[in-house]
C-alpha cells in the first residue's frame, strides 16, 4: 500500500443508541474503503456505549446548500397568521380573573341566598 495523496478517504460517522432514537453525528475518521472505516467505526465508538445502528458516509457524497439555495428557502409570502403564538396569555389572564376581590354580594348570589 503506498501512501500517495488521495488513498485515504474522510468518514463520516453517525449511530443511534435504540431503534427509535434519531441518528446523530458522532466523529470523522479516515480509512482507505468504506468496509475499513465500518470496522473502525465500530472499533472505536460501540466498544464504548450500546449502538443499534451505524451509519458511515464518504464526506465527498455529504451535500450542503449553497448561499444561493440557503436563499430560496426564505418564505415568499407573508402568512405570519399560520404560525401561532400559543395561548400562554390564558394562564395570565386566569389567575388574574381568580385574584379579582368578590364583594359579598356577589358571593351570595352564587349560592342563591340574601343576606339578612
Amino acid at each position: 500500500m503506498s501512501d500517495e495523496k488521495g488513498f485515504y478517504k474522510e468518514f463520516e460517522v453517525f449511530s443511534k443508541r435504540s431503534e427509535t432514537s434519531p441518528f446523530t453525528h458522532q466523529f470523522s475518521l479516515t480509512a482507505p474503503t468504506k468496509e475499513l472505516a465500518l470496522v473502525m467505526a465500530q472499533e472505536n465508538f460501540m466498544r464504548r456505549e450500546p449502538v443499534s445502528d451505524i451509519w458511515i458516509i464518504e464526506r465527498m457524497h455529504i451535500y450542503g446548500l449553497s448561499e444561493e439555495e440557503k436563499a430560496s428557502l426564505q418564505r415568499l409570502d407573508n402568512k405570519d397568521y399560520r404560525n401561532t403564538k400559543g395561548y400562554g396569555y390564558l394562564k395570565k389572564k386566569w389567575h388574574q380573573y381568580e385574584q379579582q376581590v368578590l364583594d359579598e354580594k356577589e358571593i351570595l348570589s352564587w349560592q342563591g341566598g340574601k343576606k339578612e
